[in-house]
């Protein structure tokens, strides 16, 4: 199935008059900053399909004359076919917003054929512009946004639909160049039931429910300094201890993370932090190299931290190195026992974030000289 770019026009591809609105003489045609380049990256790089779609208010009517578009227009179109930028459809409504038609954005009427299931993937489809109709239009098409623009976003189902703000056209095909890396996991015994999902692309913001205040903490943590999405839901058996809630909370993660990272191309693939946190001081080290080992340095005096035994942070972290596939390396020293845990869960979040980070340029180069990992 084909993905699509909806690509607005004015103010996203070309600048938007801020008198008339209208680009009716070439003139007034000018491409916004890297605009061109980046949209040519996009073509060749990506297996978006691009599709243009914008209205054009009373286009032939007396206020806006066919005569006066079509020569900016055409220059336009030319200009991006010259440098490889082929537009599969372009889609012109030509009503004023009072008509309420159906053929004008935000409404789909011009755009049925996509709504083929056979043929488009809507769901992985991006609609890229300028206005709060295009993020409308997304919604509208069951697609995400890419809102190109500085003006915060203040409706909660617009901001759920945006899947990236920007005014920059090089982090906008940064963003499109770069697969989603996300993850999905369940994992179901008779002790426990584990629900994980991950994006390691994400902004930090965590959902955790174990059964556990402490360890819940623990997984905001992880997910608030790595940059990763994360939701976890447990339902553990804790009538009889917290063993199993933790250790299989981490088999899941590391399975999660496993997933996430998918061939592990690009990635830098080794990551290492030193976090202070008062007295505190950790070292954490990562390599996701496709083979599990733990190193553990850190005692704690305390039975317990809130409502999880110590004994289980090392289990934690040893489970997690089991699924993943990763070394860990970990370090621990403090005279605060709640800081020595907390500190170490903020350094293996930072570890995480700097082993997978990607760099456009490295996306086809495997980090191992054995060429798997």
């Amino acid at each position: 199935m084909k993905k699509v770019l909806f690509i607005d026009r004015d103010g996203t591809i070309i600048q938007e008059p801020p008198v008339d609105f209208q680009v009716d003489s070439l003139e007034k045609l000018a491409f916004l900053p890297k605009a061109i380049s980046n949209l040519r990256k996009i073509a060749e790089e990506t297996d978006y399909e691009l599709v243009m779609v914008t209205n054009q208010d009373g286009l032939g009517t007396d206020s806006f004359p066919e005569d006066t578009f079509w020569p900016a227009h055409n220059k336009m179109m030319d200009t991006l076919t010259g440098e490889n930028i082929i537009f599969a459809d372009v889609h012109i409504d030509r009503t004023f917003e009072h008509e309420n038609a159906p053929t004008r954005k935000p409404s789909t009427g011009m755009l049925t054929k996509y709504f083929d299931s056979t043929q488009y993937d809507l769901a992985n489809s991006y609609v890229l512009g300028d206005r709060l109709t295009d993020i409308q239009l997304a919604i509208n098409l069951g697609a995400k946004a890419i809102y190109l623009g500085e003006k915060a976003i203040e409706q909660p189902e617009h901001i759920d639909a945006t899947a990236l703000v920007s005014a920059d056209w090089d982090t906008i095909y940064e963003f499109l160049r770069l697969p989603e890396r996300k993850a999905s996991v369940e994992r179901i015994t008779k002790e426990t039931q584990i629900w994980v999902e991950l994006n390691l692309d994400g902004k930090g913001k965590s959902q955790i429910e174990t059964g556990l205040g402490f360890f819940d903490h623990m997984l905001d943590q992880l997910a608030k300094h790595s940059g990763a999405d994360l939701k976890v839901k447990v339902v553990g058996d804790l009538h009889i201890d917290e063993h199993h809630t933790v250790e299989d909370t981490a088999l899941a993660l590391g399975e999660a993370y496993l997933k996430a990272l998918g061939d592990k191309k690009g990635i830098a693939r080794y990551g290492y932090f030193l976090l202070p946190m008062d007295e505190a001081l950790v070292h954490a080290a990562i390599d996701f190299s496709g083979r599990n080992w733990m190193v553990w340095d850190a005692k704690y005096s305390r039975e317990k931290i809130g409502d999880v035994p110590t004994e289980m942070f090392f289990h934690f972290f040893k489970s997690f190195t089991d699924t993943a596939k990763c070394n860990l390396n970990i370090k621990a020293e403090a005279d605060n026992e709640h800081h020595k845990i907390e500190a170490t869960f903020k350094a293996f979040a930072k570890a995480i974030k700097m082993a997978t980070k990607r760099e456009i340029k490295d996306l086809d180069i495997l980090p191992s000289t054995k060429g798997v990992l």
